[in-house]
């Protein structure tokens, strides 16, 4: 259980602190409830019951997982479906698993595709540019707090070793 003052990931609100745990009674059913404010919109709060929370809150990474995550940019991401329905459903199911590697996988491999795209002219789908941008927002900010950096050097960081990678690459199959 959390307890105020926790900061914690929440579903696709990102980063938000917990700043009460109280009692609500709703549709007559009185349960616990964790009160979250959002980092990114400090004047929303949102309830959601302490016992529910499968897949929809997770802990803030410790440093050494942020540590790891941030250095799996170096390496291949996650295999590439090139079936657009198919790939999103095996993307979103990564990303709602809440593992910090899985996503950072995802994200990695639609870095990539995207700078493979944008060099011959061509942009990625849209549902995968937004699902991109959704995870650098939420997993950049994450890794900045635990590793005491800011968004943009994470986000510089992330991509020169992409980059990296993609060049790598190419010189194998050279």
């Amino acid at each position: 259980m959390f307890k105020i003052g926790d900061m914690v990931v929440y579903s696709v609100h990102g980063l938000s602190k917990i700043i009460d745990i109280c009692e609500k009674t709703i549709a007559g059913e009185t349960k616990m409830y964790y009160v979250l404010q959002p980092l990114e919109q400090p004047s929303l709060t949102i309830s959601t019951p302490v016992d529910h929370q499968k897949g929809l809150i997770f802990e803030m990474m410790k440093k050494d997982e942020a540590e790891k995550i941030l250095q799996s940019f170096a390496e291949p991401g996650a295999d590439w479906v090139s079936e657009v329905r198919q790939r999103m459903t095996k993307y979103h199911q990564k990303v709602k698993s809440g593992d910090r590697r899985q996503i950072a996988d995802v994200l990695n491999t639609l870095m990539r595709k995207n700078i493979e795209a944008s060099k011959s002219k061509k942009k990625l789908y849209d549902q995968d540019r937004k699902l991109m941008e959704t995870i650098q927002n939420i997993l950049y900010k994450e890794l900045a707090i635990v590793l005491n950096k800011s968004f943009d050097e994470i986000a510089k960081l992330t991509e020169k070793m992409v980059l990296k990678q993609i060049n790598a690459s190419k010189q194998e199959i050279v």
